[in-house]
């Protein structure tokens, strides 16, 4: 079995940040998104992975993923020239995947319950392809799902008007070989893609069985900057305390890492948060679900519930930074004559310098 990693698009949804970076490299408790999916992959013995990316990120991509070795994977790089959709992608990855059953991957997904289930199932031979759902409170934006009493998918809309059923298709997915000749069928929709749930539904209607699981755990697409702030918080949730790096006259409360190479100094910092190597808290409070990236510093400042990537820099703000994404490099910096206020956001992207 192979896995496919979709890794492309432009991340419209989460600019200013993705101007400069993949969107699927943004951290979540400081570990790159795309990272946790070749975890999960890896995880469930899928070691023969095709990433598929796109010529504007694609060479970020391959710089962050390298060859694969580091997770005893094997990478080959996949060029969609265009995003013309999860079908497009797939067709566009056929000479890779053969003949081979295959799990298809978005970049930006974040699981807590893994894949391997999946993978056991289909293994099992309990179907010839298998999809994920979970259920969402507003149908309208997703892929929709119909199952009959055996759990077995019988229809799939797209985005529909009218919903029927709040199960939305998850941004994984376990194909057979089947699915290229459905594939070759297909026409762009009314968004100018060709749309997966459209090869899914001609898989139902060709008589093959199409198996739904329900999400173990959560799920997030982390395609706005809220979504990335919620996943953050999933992220952070999941950490251990680890205090590696120097401590000195701060208070550190609850699941918190600190990474070797960080300084907290006369700050207090209340977890979960995580504080990447190089990073300095001083005379500053981090609140929870926070995490700062390598070399980040924030000073005589109060972040919280927020992402900082690395190098970025909060320094003598005068009231609290909360729920924000500053990109790597960014600036964000107060003065005597900075407006009193309780809480500031703000959505950053890389390089950016902000005098308050």
């Amino acid at each position: 079995m192979k896995g496919l990693i979709l890794s492309g698009g432009k991340g419209t949804r989460l600019r200013p940040l993705t101007f400069t970076r993949a969107k699927q490299l943004v951290p979540i408790a400081n570990k790159p998104n795309l990272f946790y999916v070749v975890e999960d992959l890896v995880e469930a013995g899928i070691t023969e992975i095709g990433v598929v990316i796109s010529p504007e990120t694609g060479e970020e991509v391959r710089a962050a993923l390298g060859d694969g070795s580091r997770w005893g994977a094997r990478f080959t790089f996949i060029v969609q020239d265009q995003p013309l959709g999860l079908a497009h992608a797939v067709r566009t990855a056929r000479g890779f995947l053969g003949e081979a059953p295959f799990v298809m991957y978005l970049g930006d997904n974040l699981l807590s319950g893994g894949i391997r289930h999946l993978v056991e199932a289909y293994r099992r031979g309990e179907a010839e392809h298998v999809i994920l759902l979970t259920e969402v409170e507003d149908p309208r934006q997703f892929g929709v799902a119909v199952l009959d009493a055996a759990g077995r998918v019988v229809r799939l809309v797209e985005k529909p008007k009218e919903p029927p059923s709040n199960l939305a298709l998850v941004g994984v997915y376990l194909f057979g070989p089947e699915i290229h000749e459905v594939i070759k069928t297909l026409k762009p929709s009314w968004r100018g893609e060709y749309e997966i749930t459209e090869a899914i539904q001609g898989l139902i209607d060709r008589g093959f069985r199409v198996v739904a699981h329900q999400v173990r755990g959560w799920w997030k697409d982390t395609g706005k900057p809220e979504d990335l702030l919620d996943a953050n918080r999933l992220a952070l949730s999941q950490i251990q305390r680890r205090i590696a790096g120097e401590v000195v006259e701060a208070e550190i409360v609850g699941e918190v890492v600190v990474e070797e190479g960080a300084r907290v100094v006369r700050s207090v910092i209340r977890g979960p948060a995580h504080v990447a190597e190089g990073a300095v808290i001083e005379g500053s409070y981090l609140g929870p679900y926070t995490s700062v990236g390598r070399a980040a510093r924030v000073i005589r400042s109060e972040v919280e519930y927020s992402i900082l990537l690395d190098r970025a820099e909060v320094v003598d703000l005068p009231y609290r930074l909360d729920a924000s994404v500053l990109g790597q490099g960014v600036t964000v910096t107060g003065g005597e004559n900075s407006p009193r206020r309780h809480t500031l956001q703000l959505v950053l992207g890389d390089r950016s310098r902000v005098r308050l």
